[in-house]
């Protein structure tokens, strides 16, 4: 009799592990139809494809290392009418240097429309560093983002810089920000398409790279303890038509400790988000803004207004 009844409970078990399977699968289906299958679904997955083309294109050229080069685009005496009526009216925010930080298995060609589109806009130093294709642990990768950072402020003489990462790159920096007191030198940190709470599709890759961006790994949970003196501002941009970070919620940052405002994207795929101009737009005009630097001081702990206010559509409240 009990052999009878632990093979029915083993029975009940796999019934009702089966039935979770089938109503997660059911919801996994549905989201799919809705974000996929619609209008604004099939046009981002069309533009997410003509960039990888093109994207293919470039990317031999990218391989090689950019020179790092002293900037002076930022005055507005050395530029033509038409680029100096871009330039963006904080001359302190112009001036701080930008670092982009490509994502994994690629190299700074995924940032040629964005860096271009931040330099006609007025900033003048926006760099593009690559990091080793075959990189295998977030902390090593966010050391040698401190040495690049090192070098670009020896150069411009900047006290600060922004940071700009795509995918892998922005979990990189977030490493290097939080954890290894970059948050001193690091004024902004933009991540496009970062998997701040992991992603499912990390299982495929059997690597030491792919276990730290497993939801729950050490590494994220190292990420998620306390930060209570972390400076940098945060600027999260996802979308719900990432193919890459799934579940595409993981792509937003939640910390209690950090000064974070997002952009979520419904119709933006993971490879277009540095190509899409609502995130061109976004991202330039937070960084021209220069009220987070100054909010904690005149105004104790209140926030500045996020800065999906003053864009309307632009930014879509997350749920």
């Amino acid at each position: 009799m009990a052999f009878v009844h632990a093979g029915l409970d083993r029975l009940a078990t796999m019934a009702a592990a089966a039935q979770t399977t089938a109503l997660e699968l059911g919801r996994a289906g549905a989201y799919v139809a809705r974000t996929f299958c619609v209008p604004a679904g099939l046009r981002g997955l069309a533009i997410e494809w003509a960039w990888a083309a093109a994207h293919m294109v470039v990317y031999p050229a990218g391989l090689l290392r950019e020179q790092l080069v002293e900037p002076s685009g930022y005055r507005t005496d050395s530029l033509p009418p038409a680029r100096r009526s871009l330039m963006v009216t904080d001359l302190e925010a112009a001036g701080t240097p930008i670092l982009l930080v490509h994502g994994i298995m690629d190299n700074r060609s995924v940032f040629t429309l964005f860096r271009r589109s931040l330099r006609r806009r007025g900033f003048g130093a926006v760099h593009a560093v690559n990091y080793s294709l075959f990189t295998g642990d977030i902390r090593t990768a966010a050391h040698q983002l401190r040495i690049h950072v090192e070098q670009l402020r020896e150069l411009t003489g900047a006290d600060k810089v922004h940071i700009v990462g795509h995918s892998l790159g922005g979990m990189i920096a977030r490493y290097y920000v939080q954890r290894m007191g970059g948050s001193a030198v690091v004024d902004t940190l933009v991540t496009l398409g970062s998997p701040h709470r992991g992603t499912l599709t990390a299982h495929l890759m059997p690597t030491p790279l792919g276990r730290q961006l497993r939801p729950g790994s050490e590494l994220l949970e190292e990420l998620a303890r306390p930060s209570p003196g972390c400076s940098t501002r945060f600027l999260v941009v996802w979308s719900r038509l990432d193919q890459m970070v799934v579940p595409q919620r993981n792509g937003r940052l939640i910390h209690p400790d950090l000064d974070i405002e997002e952009l979520e994207l419904r119709d933006v795929g993971h490879l277009s988000m540095p190509i899409d101009t609502r995130t061109l737009h976004w991202v330039a005009d937070a960084l021209t803004r220069s009220d987070h630097r100054y909010y904690r001081e005149s105004r104790g702990q209140e926030r500045p207004r996020p800065l999906s206010d003053t864009l309307g559509e632009t930014a879509s409240p997350a749920s």
